[in-house]
């Protein structure tokens, strides 16, 4: 057995020694609280005769209790290690003469038991129990154990803020590179957009419109760029590859497309295209593209076809504002002439919205039956009338669209021209007489109106009529007149027509065409493709069934313009 000095030196270099892998000094991470704590537990029988009954640890401002392979703690220590709250003090075990418990704190907070208390840097508390009550060594060489599990405690706590700090600095540079690079990226970011806007802004200036935003996007992007409108129809092209003829699209399926793109913040591709919508005020107004059949479209592509899209936007706006303000200025003109405006001043107005007033033109007056008329209708009549070459002043009023004409349009073409493009022919086109000065132009509106109520009250409501076809009907009045003009027409010829219903002949037919040409019979059968004894015939059943006299001036005349008036109700005038 060793002397008791040699013994003493023993176990003061085993407390010197050993925690110094605690601390990470060997090259090690070092441990953690719990390992350290367990550590200096299982070491406390090595320093003398004692034992650990418990250790604790920090958590937010209370103590809680650590696991170990000793002697199991109870609750009524652990009220008496709480009681103290970190404070060394003596603690009451069973069976123990001497029990204490040591506050583990920051190097130059410990003391020996019953020395001044120092309560800043707690880590936790160790509890030690004696059968006997323990010499001064023992006492030395337990105060230095504790002082050593807190050192080792306090560099464990320390290299952690060490760590935790390594780490933060390392976040906060890559922070700062990851900033750099965003703000590397926006700043080539900005210069390409500026190069873009640049000389989206020099075609603006220029005045080159949709043609020169196509133009430069090509130049930018090396890709055959186009702008179409909402329908899909090619408005301008810049670069290889155009399709000729161009292809229309299904409806269905652009309409899909146009409202996939109006979602996106960015351009969605389409098959071979890079495909970015033209919306300024939330409207699609067209649609601008990038041919990319082989994928070669980078970021920088798709922000110039973002920007200028943008652009097209803005021009295709500005294009609509000023069809606008032409169609308000125009439709206010044609107000004004089928009014009565001074000639002076309708030419002027007329040059202003590049219309030429001077020389023959006709009143047109449209209306169909399974169409409201609104804008939408006005501007299909005024393409129709476009499309046959018709150049001419488009208005609303009451019920039916207007036009003021430059020139009569053809016979049956208008209607036919119009109901293509309305997709039903249920309706009716008045043509007034030519008028050469702005003031004729009323009298040329009223007659259309004229010539269309003829058109619409004939048994034959559908087409167009033409005043100067009207023959008879144009000196009738327009209104609840023609109620006695139908009961004129059923006084004289009323009888036949019955006749003719009844019984599926062609009387009125027949005295019609007797009428028209003069009188003759040969002429008369040849145009009935009957034999003249058969006319002969069909006009003496006339005379039996209506009474009258066909060789009296006067019933002759009144039989005449009732045959008359009745081919216009029956099939419109021709």
């Amino acid at each position: 057995m060793a002397p008791p000095g040699v013994a003493h030196d023993l176990l003061l270099h085993r407390c010197l020694t050993l925690f110094t892998s605690f601390d990470g000094s060997d090259g090690s991470d070092g441990q953690d609280d719990a390992e350290i704590l367990r550590r200096a537990m299982a070491q406390v029988s090595a320093v003398g005769t004692g034992r650990a009954e418990a250790g604790y640890l920090r958590l937010g401002e209370g103590l809680v209790r650590c696991p170990h392979d000793g002697r199991p703690a109870t609750e009524a220590l652990d009220a008496q290690v709480r009681e103290l709250a970190g404070r060394d003090g003596p603690v009451r075990l069973p069976r123990r003469a001497w029990g204490w418990a040591f506050g583990l704190r920051e190097p130059g907070g410990q003391r020996e038991p019953g020395g001044p208390h120092t309560p800043d840097g707690l880590h936790g508390a160790l509890v030690v129990s004696y059968r006997d009550r323990p010499g001064e060594d023992e006492r030395l060489l337990l105060s230095l154990l504790v002082l050593q599990t807190a050192a080792a405690l306090s560099a464990a706590a320390a290299h952690r803020r060490e760590r935790a700090q390594t780490l933060e600095l390392r976040r906060a540079w890559d922070e700062r590179e990851a900033i750099r690079r965003r703000l590397d990226a926006s700043l080539t970011d900005l210069s390409q957009l500026r190069e873009v806007h640049d000389a989206l802004a020099r075609s603006a200036a220029h005045g080159d419109g949709e043609d020169g935003i196509v133009r430069t996007l090509y130049r930018i992007t090396g890709l055959a760029s186009a702008a179409e409108d909402r329908f899909g129809n090619l408005r301008a092209w810049a670069g290889p590859g155009r399709p000729d003829p161009y292809p229309k699209p299904d409806p269905a399926q652009r309409e899909e497309l146009l409202r996939e793109a109006a979602r996106r913040a960015r351009p969605v591709r389409a098959r071979d295209r890079l495909v970015a919508v033209a919306d300024p005020r939330g409207e699609v107004l067209g649609v601008l593209f990038l041919v990319d059949p082989e994928g070669r479209a980078d970021e920088r592509a798709v922000r110039a076809l973002d920007h200028a899209a943008t652009s097209l936007g803005l021009e295709l706006a500005h294009l609509r504002e000023l069809a606008e303000v032409e169609l308000r200025l125009r439709r206010e003109l044609v107000d004004d002439l089928l009014s009565g405006a001074d000639d002076t001043s309708a030419y002027a107005r007329a040059e202003a919205v590049g219309h030429d007033l001077h020389g023959p033109h006709h009143v047109i007056v449209v209306r169909w039956s399974d169409r409201p008329a609104d804008d939408v209708f006005l501007k299909s009549v005024s393409r129709a009338a476009t499309g046959m070459g018709l150049r001419s002043l488009p208005a609303l009023r009451s019920d039916a669209a207007v036009l003021v004409a430059q020139s009569a349009p053809g016979e049956r073409s208008l209607h036919s021209a119009l109901s293509r493009e309305l997709g039903t022919d249920s309706g009716a086109i008045g043509v007034g007489a030519s008028c050469d000065t702005p003031h004729e132009v009323p009298r040329s509106y009223q007659e259309a109106l004229r010539a269309l109520e003829v058109r619409r009250r004939s048994n034959s409501a559908s087409g167009m009529t033409f005043y100067d076809d009207l023959g008879l009907y144009r000196i009738l009045r327009t209104g609840s007149d023609h109620r006695e003009v139908e009961r004129f027409v059923r006084e004289w010829l009323g009888p036949l027509m019955d006749y003719d219903a009844q019984h599926h002949t062609d009387l009125v037919e027949t005295l019609s065409q007797y009428f028209d040409r003069g009188g003759n019979y040969s002429e008369t059968a040849l145009a009935l493709v009957i034999h003249r004894s058969t006319l002969r015939y069909r006009l003496q059943r006339i005379r039996e069934i209506s009474g009258s006299d066909l060789a009296d001036v006067d019933s002759r005349l009144n039989l005449q313009v009732a045959t008359r008036i009745w081919k216009v109700m029956r099939s419109g005038p021709e």
